[in-house]
């Protein structure tokens, strides 16, 4: 199977309409309509359900959706990673969230210099929830990430679990309180993963997410160690007993044969541990 088909049928998969498929792809809706029955009959399988009304995908094309992006990455990964290894200097590329790395970015690269199979690294800083795509199509080769997120295609491992607080306005009635619970915030333990990715998905950084709490913004639920690194005026931190703990991991992809990559993932677990037992202490 050529991945040209596949990519049309992604793409009109995503849109339901041929098209706006046609227009996003740069053809004609004749040839993609022809691509598209070629396919199916490749396959020998009906993909879409198609009435003078709606094109919607049948069971068989749920499943090839699925399996076809994760072809399609995997193809842009392999060239990536090709045109990467072919450079005269190669680097490990690690994607971070800016301020989401729980302190242990630091560590984690002084602790890789020390492995032998130690290459440099280029930290690429990116967003919330652009790791496992970055993983994926080969632009990075681990990523610190912070659970819950796609593991389509990854292998993980936990590096760190910490409390979470709750970041207040300095004149809010309940930054009086020495301790918070769920409810004190209107919240319950179902709802905390929407909230906290309500936040996340308005793409803010942490200073400007600060700076709309110190003006009596919202109240975001935050990992405790940006209590201690981010100390800002108007602004105080609080527990949230009740609050599900913010896990860090670091993520690769499932077929990674980089010894380089295995380093880094030795050096981010033996960070984290020399971290956990420091504050045991």
């Amino acid at each position: 199977m050529e991945s040209r088909p596949l990519r049309y049928f992604v793409t009109v998969a995503e849109e339901l309409n041929f098209t706006r498929a046609a227009e996003r792809l740069g053809i004609s809706p004749p040839p993609l309509s022809r691509a598209i029955r070629q396919l199916e009959k490749e396959m020998g399988v009906l993909l879409f359900e198609r009435n003078t009304h709606s094109v919607a995908l049948s069971p068989a094309g749920v499943v090839l959706l699925a399996e076809a992006r994760i072809a399609l990455d995997a193809l842009q990964a392999a060239e990536r990673r090709a045109q990467r290894a072919a450079t005269r200097e190669p680097q490990l590329i690690l994607a971070v969230k800016a301020d989401g790395e729980a302190g242990l970015l630091e560590p984690i690269l002084a602790r890789f210099t020390s492995e032998a199979a130690a290459i440099p690294v280029a930290v690429r800083l990116c967003g919330w929830h652009e790791q496992p795509r970055l993983l994926r199509q080969g632009e990075a080769d681990a990523a610190l990430v912070h659970e819950p997120f796609d593991r389509t295609g990854l292998d993980s491992e936990t590096l760190i679990a910490e409390p979470r607080v709750a970041a207040l306005a300095a004149s809010h009635p309940l930054a009086a309180r020495g301790r918070l619970a769920l409810a004190d915030l209107g919240l319950h333990s179902d709802d905390v993963p929407s909230f906290i990715d309500q936040h996340r998905s308005q793409g803010r950084d942490l200073a400007q997410l600060l700076t709309l709490v110190a003006l009596g913004g919202p109240t975001p639920l935050l990992p405790a160690s940006v209590a201690a690194r981010y100390p800002r005026p108007g602004v105080v931190y609080r527990s949230v007993a009740d609050a599900p703990p913010s896990v860090l991991t670091i993520a690769w992809p499932q077929h990674s044969r980089s010894t380089a990559t295995a380093a880094l993932v030795r050096a981010a677990a033996s960070a984290a541990d020399t971290v956990r037992q420091s504050k045991a202490a």
